[in-house]
């Protein structure tokens, strides 16, 4: 039999997201923060060893890398492309059935918002990549003369963005909504910059985070037309 050569061997990546404790270590860390072995455990549902095994075999696959901070080791993925990654597979697998009251109401705030490794996702990533469109400061991946008053009166650094190997403001498909949020470097960085400010906060489930009143005051005044740097409220 003739091997066809190929670009590149995907079966061993496969292979390591297709093990459901390693998938569940990986969905946990889709929210960009780093996590120590003992959570990660807790929430894919395994013993402490059986965990730190699975770590052990992501780490080697390049999936995830260590931060040490004293004797403690904290476990992140590896980067943005693993996340984009899992998020595609997310969206051609099936989401689990809800058997509680809980899991629903995870599921709903999970909807509303959440991150997507870095960037705003759910019901409020595209409604904020659909605003910045809809006043024109988006085009395509360009931001507009308008749309950089917006990102300075936030807070982003917008050379410092562009300076980064990553591509700067891709279209990435929700997989709850089924349409596209913002991607990319100027994403994350203006999903920073709202979670900075305390528009958006963390929330209870892992990914999960809520406007909160300052955050609906906010993005009101940047999508009302008004005069964005005297109306966008400062915390």
């Amino acid at each position: 039999m003739e091997h066809i050569v190929q670009d590149a061997d995907i079966a061993p990546v496969a292979a390591l997201i297709a093990d459901p404790t390693r998938a569940a270590i990986l969905t946990a860390l889709l929210d960009g923060r780093a996590l120590a072995a003992g959570e990660l455990a807790r929430l894919s549902g395994v013993s402490a060893a059986t965990a730190s095994a699975h770590l052990a075999k992501l780490l080697d696959g390049n999936l995830v890398d260590v931060v040490k901070q004293g004797r403690h080791r904290y476990y992140r993925l590896a980067g943005h492309e693993v996340a984009e990654v899992l998020e595609v597979l997310a969206r051609l697998g099936t989401r689990p059935p809800i058997r509680s009251l809980r899991q629903s109401r995870q599921a709903r705030m999970l909807e509303e918002a959440r991150t997507c490794y870095d960037h705003l996702a759910g019901r409020a990533g595209v409604g904020l990549l659909d605003g910045l469109r809809t006043h024109v400061y988006l085009t395509g991946e360009d931001v507009t003369a308008e749309g950089e008053k917006v990102m300075n009166a936030l807070g982003v650094d917008l050379d410092r963005v562009r300076s980064t190997r990553r591509r700067f403001a891709p279209e990435c498909l929700d997989w709850t909504e089924r349409r596209a949020h913002l991607g990319g470097a100027l994403g994350a960085a203006l999903t920073s910059a709202l979670l900075d400010r305390g528009w958006y906060k963390r929330g209870t489930t892992p990914r999960a985070v809520v406007l909160t009143d300052t955050g609906r005051e906010g993005l009101a005044a940047i999508f009302s037309g008004k005069e964005l740097t005297s109306h966008l409220p400062v915390t």
